[in-house]
């Protein structure tokens, strides 16, 4: 069964923070001009944000942590251990995609053009912080779907994070309807529209969401991580 979803700019909850966040600042002090210029492109992304996304559950799925592979139907994937690990008390996956759709990077190619690369970068990055915030609300639409029958979710992880190789997501989207959300996918496994996200949650009795595990990534050019890293630097300061 799909499940699409449409969501609205303003329901995402987006705070000034989370972009100074992700600019690599910490939340609150980022310099002149960039508080401003934040303001402005939260302002502008609601006309230029088509936010949607969805999901489709699978029954047969077996988690090999001999061979660190997870088989989805036809799909045999292999993200490695760690994230086999989490999905050794699933009997169900979950496959979603997310997209804040073409306009917010097209806004941030116009701004560019026309020299105002500050509030294009600032742009681009709210569109990022749009896709994590969506594949967040599909997740919790997941949970809210399968929790009335006593089960619970993984984390979602996708292709390309993780040192899970993003050329799988050819697996990933083999196993969607073509064009699902809207989203197609290039021969070098990139998404498009730009701001999409794709993934994999496991669906079990046991499952449970623990965070993520970046201490045991090698990825250190993963934003996410660079940030959690940070954060953890200064608490021990």
């Amino acid at each position: 069964m799909n499940n699409l979803f449409h969501f609205h700019f303003k329901d995402l909850g987006i705070s000034p923070g989370e972009i100074e966040e992700l600019m690599g600042f910490e939340p609150g002090e980022s310099p002149e001009p960039f508080p401003l210029l934040i303001k402005e492109g939260l302002e502008m992304a609601p006309g230029y944000c088509q936010i949607k996304g969805g999901y489709q559950i699978f029954d047969a799925v077996e988690a090999n942590q001999a061979n660190e592979t997870i088989r989805i139907g036809d799909q045999l994937f292999s993200p490695g251990k760690n994230v086999v690990s989490r999905f050794k008390n699933t009997s169900q996956a979950a496959l979603f995609v997310c997209t804040a759709g073409i306009g917010i990077s097209e806004l941030s190619k116009q701004l560019s053009s026309k020299g105002d690369d500050l509030l294009a970068f600032v742009t681009d990055i709210i569109g990022s912080v749009t896709v994590e915030k969506a594949a967040n609300k599909i997740q919790e639409k997941i949970l809210e779907k399968v929790a009335p029958s006593g089960l619970g979710i993984t984390d979602s992880f996708s292709p390309g994070y993780c040192n899970w190789s993003v050329a799988e997501q050819q697996k990933l989207f083999a196993l969607l309807p073509p064009d699902f959300c809207g989203i197609s996918l290039s021969e070098s496994s990139l998404m498009n529209p730009i701001k999409s996200a794709s993934g994999i949650i496991g669906i079990g009795t046991n499952c449970k969401q623990t965070g993520y595990q970046c201490s045991g990534c090698t990825d250190q050019q993963c934003i996410y991580g660079k940030i959690r890293r940070r954060k953890k630097a200064k608490k021990n300061l």
